[in-house]
């Protein structure tokens, strides 16, 4: 069985060499019709492999959100393993976009079907929420060490609502998005070049207000649909910056279906980040 790097590694190279950007594989209703697809089967198969064939070979990471394909059922999983495995092969890292959060053997469970090498569903990093305990997702971070995978933790999300709970304050007097943002650097301890446990901070924000020195990754989404700009990305997250993966879903995939379009799209928004970013 081959021996993945850490995740972290892998994407530090990967951020390195192809810019930080990362595009989601959004195919809700709306934006397969502007596509000219059918809301089916037909239309997900051909909206998934036109993103990959024109994306993987040249963004650092790729972000399926795993709901838009759930919601056609097992054909629709078929479709996500599918793109999951041809996006790899073309060598970008996949984020599965899934926000799994529960206990004992069922995060477990979650943990195996997208942690797993030897699950169809493989995938080289997963989003999981931590809104039942920290603890409760040891058996993902567990799943992501043995296979060289990592772990994107909800922190401080791009939408208004989460506010309420990430910004709540916990029994030692600290939010308790930092809460979550101090157990994510303590797993990350020592890790270089960067840890393979990241935090999901929205570029939505006004400001953090929070220490996002993690040692590892932060993935930022709400720019372009949901009113973030890469300009914001220095103001949100400080001399964090440099270990921040941009997530931009429709402000590239609106581009589609023509290949060269959705590239094009994708350089644009990879040359805004560079900009900011360096």
């Amino acid at each position: 069985m081959t021996i993945l790097e850490p995740f972290g590694a892998r994407l530090r190279h990967a951020m390195d060499t192809r810019g930080p950007l990362c595009v989601g594989i959004d195919p809700h209703a709306a934006l397969l019709t502007s596509w000219g697809l059918g809301d089916d089967i037909a239309g997900l198969e051909r909206f998934s492999r036109t993103v990959v064939e024109a994306l993987a070979d040249r963004v650092a990471v790729l972000k399926p959100q795993s709901a838009f394909f759930e919601r056609f059922g097992s054909r629709g999983i078929a479709v996500l393993e599918q793109a999951v495995a041809d996006a790899r092969a073309a060598g970008t890292l996949v984020l599965m976009d899934a926000k799994r959060g529960d206990i004992g053997s069922t995060m477990a469970a979650y943990a195996s079907a997208f942690l797993d090498k030897d699950s169809p569903l493989f995938s080289d990093a997963v989003t999981v929420s931590p809104y039942l305990g920290f603890g409760s997702l040891r058996p993902a971070l567990d799943a992501a060490r043995i296979s060289g995978g990592g772990v994107f933790v909800l922190a401080l999300t791009s939408n208004p609502e989460g506010a309420e709970v990430q910004r709540s304050i916990a029994a030692n007097g600290r939010s308790l998005a930092q809460v979550i943002l101090d157990h994510i650097a303590d797993e990350n301890e020592g890790a270089e070049p960067l840890g393979s446990v990241g935090a999901v901070v929205g570029a939505t924000l006004d400001e953090a207000g929070v220490d996002l020195g993690i040692n590892g990754p932060l993935l930022a989404p709400g720019i372009g649909a949901q009113g973030a700009t890469a300009a914001d990305l220095r103001r949100v997250f400080g001399s964090a910056v440099a270990d921040v993966v941009p997530s931009v879903s429709r402000g590239v995939l609106k581009h589609g279906p023509s290949v060269a379009a959705l590239r094009a799209a994708a350089a644009r928004a990879a040359g805004e980040l560079a900009a900011v970013i360096g």
